[in-house]
């Protein structure tokens, strides 16, 4: 994989204020990844840092494996405020400012436009789109110029049920077409729908950074029952699967070993001749794992 962004140590004090200490991070072609925090955890000042907006306390950053510059910058597209447009004029119009400004072809202006579902509306006054509609028109922006890299703080800030999913949706489909996407939410199930990979940041600090799919596929724990509980309970006490069986409403409840699944308690319990009436397998949540990574970090 290609390398994106490398982040080295970047640090940003307001006066006494410690907004990002210390941050390291590695981006590679194709992740969507997401920072995840709470609100003031330092997710917009590190955006705004990557995109020379915000000057850094210290550190240092480099976009494709060079010092950031004109070049590296035209390669990036990026949302981080409020979408903001001409309100009296249309989709196309407020586009083909944007695309003077950035000093891009209008000529992508009605494919943008279909990527983001605004055809239909693309002749419409702005000040008559509904939020998720003006979300999607900035979005439409950001990728006027064809980046290779999306940039996205807190896309679904503000919006209903409606306009989260849609905008999810959006950004699923933008990744599929290869493109890298940093992605600043304090939304877990946002991080977790779409991220590749996520990290965690608290005070400015980074507490945990890792692929999604590690937690998500990790199992925890197995409840099981059966018709004869003392046979069951008699057989699984030799399961070495297991490092902790206990009795819970008429079940028994099995936190498994790194290397154990569900499978293997199955197969262990039917060869011995132990039919079982209940299999539920538990797995961990984005939501599980933050409130974790919270709760040993104070």
């Amino acid at each position: 994989m290609g390398m994106i962004l490398e982040v080295k140590e970047l640090t940003k004090h307001f006066g006494k204020i410690q907004a990002v200490n210390g941050l390291n991070l590695t981006i590679t072609s194709g992740m969507v990844y997401g920072l995840l925090g709470p609100n003031g955890s330092g997710k917009t000042t590190t955006l705004g840092m990557l995109l020379d907006v915000v000057a850094p306390t210290s550190g240092s950053y480099s976009w494709f494996g060079g010092k950031p510059n004109v070049e590296s910058r035209q390669q990036i597209g990026a949302i981080l405020e409020t979408p903001c447009f001409y309100p009296y004029l249309s989709a196309v119009q407020n586009l083909r400012i944007v695309a003077h400004i950035k000093k891009a072809s209008t000529s992508r202006i009605d494919e943008v436009l279909d990527q983001v579902d605004l055809s239909e509306r693309k002749n419409d006054k702005f000040k008559n789109y509904s939020l998720g509609m003006k979300q999607r028109l900035s979005i439409a922006a950001a990728l006027l110029a064809d980046p290779p890299v999306l940039i996205l703080d807190e896309p679904t800030n503000g919006l209903d049920p409606q306009g989260i999913a849609e905008i999810r949706e959006l950004i699923s489909k933008i990744a599929k077409q290869g493109k890298t996407i940093v992605l600043a939410s304090h939304l877990l199930d946002e991080v977790q729908k779409v991220c590749t990979d996520f990290c965690v940041l608290k005070n400015g600090n980074k507490l945990h950074e890792g692929p999604v799919n590690d937690i998500l596929n990790e199992t925890n724990t197995v409840e099981i029952a059966a018709e004869d509980m003392e046979s069951l309970t008699i057989s699984i006490a030799d399961f070495s699967g297991a490092t902790k069986v206990k009795a819970v409403n008429g079940s028994l409840q099995l936190e498994l070993g790194q290397d154990a699944t569900s499978t293997d308690v199955n197969r262990f319990l039917f060869d011995r001749g132990i039919v079982l009436k209940k299999l539920v397998t538990q797995t961990n949540s984005l939501e599980q794992e933050f409130l974790k990574i919270l709760r040993e970090n104070g």
